[in-house]
């Protein structure tokens, strides 16, 4: 059932990246060069809703929120750093 419930909203958040025209080449890449800031707003967006979304399934007691684990900070923004100067190189 949950996989299904996934592939739903996976689809529909997929649909509306593609309607947005965040598919496009000159999207992503003009992202790059910080003259459209359209990818990111859509980004933050999403981030903005998926929050308040899973905050207030929490506070209903639908959702759990695990123990993160502690994270290494500086080998992320290392890898995050070269994924995206090889994304913006590659040219997408």
């Amino acid at each position: 059932m949950n996989f299904v419930i996934a592939g739903i909203l996976g689809l529909g958040f997929g649909f509306s990246l593609n309607k947005a025209g965040l598919t496009k080449y000159h999207r992503i890449a003009n992202q790059f060069r910080f003259k459209d800031m359209m990818v990111m707003k859509f980004i933050m967006t999403a981030l903005a809703v998926a929050m308040i979304g899973l905050y207030a399934l929490r506070g209903l007691g639908m959702v759990t929120f695990p123990t993160a684990p502690a994270t290494y900070v500086v080998g992320n923004l290392v890898g995050g750093l070269i994924f995206g100067v090889g994304m913006s190189l590659v040219g997408y």
